[in-house]
């Protein structure tokens, strides 16, 4: 009886802390776009199509403009993300070059890749995706893109 009374005990707790950790901070309008998350306050990112050439051993895709509309002063930015036909683990984050006044991003097998992010599950379809460099990310102009795609969503740095 003491050892049903304690499983009981711990079954209520657990049920307690899984109900205390329900996300209850705003969330995105849209499906399959990341916003960024300053404050309560919600900021899709630039949604662009990267156009694809192929150089000898080189991809390169290029979005033009050479700068995004939307900024973040934070080095380390957090998304929200709620997932429709994109899945959140697939989006991968890249750095941008400028070049001939568009963004680019040169990929080859030895020398491109992404950098690190962590995602967490928020709630059902619903994940937070954060930067995970160690010193954050420097001033500049930056992608996330579901890999293996062209879809892109661009942002700043600054």
């Amino acid at each position: 009886m003491k050892t049903l009374t304690v499983l009981l005990l711990a079954f209520v707790l657990c049920s307690v802390s899984q109900a205390a950790r329900e996300y209850t901070g705003p969330r995105p309008p849209q499906p399959d776009i990341p916003y960024l998350i300053h404050a309560d306050n919600l900021i899709p990112a630039e949604v662009a199509e990267a156009q694809q050439e192929t150089r000898k051993n080189d991809v390169i895709f290029t979005v033009s403009g050479a700068a995004s509309s939307v900024r973040t002063p934070l080095a380390e930015p957090a998304f929200l993300f709620l997932s429709g036909s994109i899945a959140p683990d697939s989006l991968e984050l890249f750095r941008f070059e400028i070049k001939n006044g568009n963004r680019q991003l040169v990929t080859s097998k030895k020398s491109s890749h992404p950098l690190h992010l962590t995602v967490t599950k928020l709630d059902d379809k619903l994940y937070r995706i954060e930067v995970d460099e160690t010193l954050g990310l420097a001033p500049g102009e930056y992608v996330l893109s579901p890999s293996g795609s062209n879809q892109s969503f661009c942002f700043q740095v600054y």
